[in-house]
């Protein structure tokens, strides 16, 4: 994987699309930070390429949650706190 910094990228657009193919995928840096991710298309493979990066950031954001749920004991619920939680969600929303 290799790294570009946007002011490389502002200053050598043409260079890094030319690279592009070959390389796959640069990441665009900010001062040392991951900002973004380029990676060529083409018409055939566009859609997929699409669904497997929006599968992966579903499954980061499933691994987000679950973190986020652990943290604050989710895990040693009952099923009586759950069906607790589900009633009590419903009424707010009726509401």
């Amino acid at each position: 994987m290799k790294f570009v910094t946007v002011s490389d990228f502002r200053a050598s657009k043409t260079n890094i699309w030319r690279r592009l193919p070959s390389e796959r995928e640069l990441i665009v840096t900010d001062n040392g930070k991951p900002i973004a991710l380029l990676t060529p298309l083409d018409g055939e493979t566009m859609e997929d390429t699409l669904s497997a990066f929006r599968r992966a950031r579903a499954i980061t954001a499933m691994k987000q949650m679950q973190e986020v749920s652990l943290s604050l004991g989710n895990d040693k619920m009952t099923s009586e706190d759950v069906d607790a939680a589900i009633s009590e969600a419903r009424g707010k929303v009726g509401r």
